[in-house]
């Protein structure tokens, strides 16, 4: 069946329409302060944030990557980043949940027929959502896929089992990365109550536990021609697909960090103790813990402005698509990435150093940092984007092409 407004879903509101930078990140930051009210609870019970993601979805933050060609305002990477880290730091599954979304789009600016850009930007403008079917376990590395895609008359069939996909449950669209006969990866769009596809809520990692990141099981599912990009061809040439998808993940980092670091700053004013050394009458007062305070402050605020300044070179590499200014895009991205990392694992490990003990109690909760960070920073490894960097810096190797970079 061709793509067409019945094959769209029929249960998603229109979603309202953001209209600026300014505005996506006013309507973040209004969204956040809901979005935080919950997210202790949320996490300690692992309730899955439904009614949070409808809001999100009706907002327009969804959208705002949707090229101007197609009706949205396709805001700068900078802002995309910034918004994932209010998202995060309200709630790290949150912030997380919508990271794959926005690389399916980007995907599909690059590599998709003009008929699949006007269909499903104009869905991701209605409020739709988009989850991906990625990542398996059981093959040699990560980049590998067993799920396949065979022609079946005018369309395809998929088959396959996706170890964890995160935003699925809430997803309106299931995105399943599958390797075609040639072994080339393609992503196909499926609704979610397709025939043969089962979303299975079974993601039981201790951080990002409301991420919605369950096992997807597709079973001989029915997929047609024009619901098929073939996303290999975004890493045959020069793309800025992989290093938006970082500057999202940073984001997501570097929100988790300014959790951690406020609730830091919040128990060392208002409930901590001074060391007994420490000759003062206030845990604030205590000349250690300020070193260590104004520490990780400088360390955030040059996460923060790394990351603004890897979205500039990402805005740049998009509208050039010049091999060097992709490179440039590539390895600011990884930087990014590297200390947004670092940041988010230094500030929840903080946290409790200058605590004490109470900071562990159960009902606290604030382990829920340091698991989020720890979870989500395993996403791919910062070791190897160090690699990638001093191979360009010194070496004048080029950054290999993949969604990791």
């Amino acid at each position: 069946m061709p793509l067409s407004p019945a094959s769209a879903s029929s249960s998603t509101p229109v979603a309202k329409r953001i209209e600026s930078d300014q505005e996506a990140l006013d309507v973040a930051r209004a969204l956040a302060a809901e979005f935080a009210r919950g997210a202790s609870q949320r996490d300690r019970d692992r309730q899955l944030p439904w009614a949070e993601l409808e809001t999100l979805a009706a907002s327009g933050l969804l959208a705002i990557t949707v090229p101007r060609a197609y009706g949205g305002i396709d805001v700068s990477a900078a802002t995309l980043g910034e918004v994932s880290a209010i998202l995060a730091e309200a709630d790290g599954s949150i912030g997380q949940i919508p990271q794959n979304h926005f690389y399916i789009l980007e995907a599909l600016r690059v590599d998709g027929t003009e008929e699949q850009k006007r269909f499903f930007f104009e869905r991701a403008l209605a409020g739709d959502q988009f989850g991906n079917a990625l990542s398996e376990i059981g093959t040699k590395t990560v980049a590998q896929h067993n799920t396949t895609i065979v022609p079946d008359g005018d369309g395809y069939r998929i088959n396959g089992r996706k170890f964890y996909s995160t935003g699925v449950l809430f997803a309106d669209w299931v995105v399943v990365f599958a390797n075609d006969p040639e072994g080339r990866t393609t992503m196909s769009f499926l609704p979610h109550d397709a025939e043969g596809l089962t979303l299975v809520d079974d993601w039981s990692g201790f951080g990002q536990r409301t991420t919605g990141s369950g096992t997807t099981i597709i079973e001989n599912v029915r997929v047609e021609k024009d619901s098929v990009v073939e996303h290999h061809k975004g890493f045959a040439r020069p793309t800025t697909i992989g290093s938006l998808g970082q500057i999202i993940h940073a984001g997501i980092d570097l929100g988790i960090a300014r959790a951690a670091f406020a609730e830091t700053l919040d128990f060392v004013r208002n409930r901590a103790r001074p060391w007994m050394d420490a000759g003062v009458d206030r845990a604030s007062d205590d000349p250690l813990t300020i070193s260590i305070i104004g520490n990780l402050a400088i360390r955030l605020d040059a996460a923060t402005a790394l990351l603004a300044d890897a979205g500039r070179r990402v805005d740049i590499a998009r509208a050039s698509l010049a091999e060097p200014d992709v490179i440039a895009a590539t390895v600011a991205a990884a930087g990014a990435k590297v200390l947004t990392t670092e940041v988010a694992l230094a500030a929840a490990n903080t946290l409790f150093e200058l605590s004490g003990t109470r900071s562990t109690l159960i009902e606290e909760n604030l382990d829920r940092h340091w698991r989020n960070a720890r979870t989500h920073t395993l996403h791919d490894p910062v070791r190897w984007k160090y690699h990638v960097v001093g191979n360009w810096v010194l070496n004048q190797v080029a950054p290999p092409r993949n969604g990791a970079l």
